[in-house]
């Protein structure tokens, strides 16, 4: 019996590994006070796939693993990227290049260019987008 329960919590716990999302990183304390002040007053909704590029106008850098995009008073949508973006907040601008419909999704790419030299200097993953709405 031992040994039939020993694979069977190794198996397990190799499954719950890969289905639990990484920690949030920690946010610097500029980070967290931008955040604060773009969501106070406002409900988060259900995280979105994609966001439309209508939507991705006013973009905030919070820090490097997190933009904002503002619609008027009413609505922020937080873009969180998948892992540290390198260079976003600085003097690098984000690129992103839509196929189709004219949006941006989970998972597509989004490079890092150096404003002045022009020159690539990274590349990053859009992650979910979480709205956040003043509640009616």
């Amino acid at each position: 019996m031992r040994s039939i329960a020993l694979p069977v919590m190794i198996g397990l716990g190799a499954l719950a590994s890969c289905t639990t999302a990484p920690p949030p990183m920690a946010r610097s304390s500029e980070g967290q006070a931008q955040f604060e002040r773009l969501t106070a007053g406002k409900v988060a909704g259900p995280p979105m796939q994609c966001l439309s590029s209508r939507e991705m106008n006013d973009m905030v850098v919070i820090d490097e693993s997190t933009v904002a995009y503002r619609r008027g008073a009413g609505t922020v949508y937080i873009g969180h990227m998948q892992g540290p973006c390198n260079g976003l907040g600085g003097d690098a601008a984000m690129v992103t290049r839509t196929f189709g419909p004219a949006e941006s999704c989970r998972g597509d790419i989004v490079r890092m260019v150096n404003t002045a030299s022009r020159m690539d200097v990274g590349s990053c993953l859009f992650g979910e987008f979480t709205p956040y709405t003043v509640p009616r």
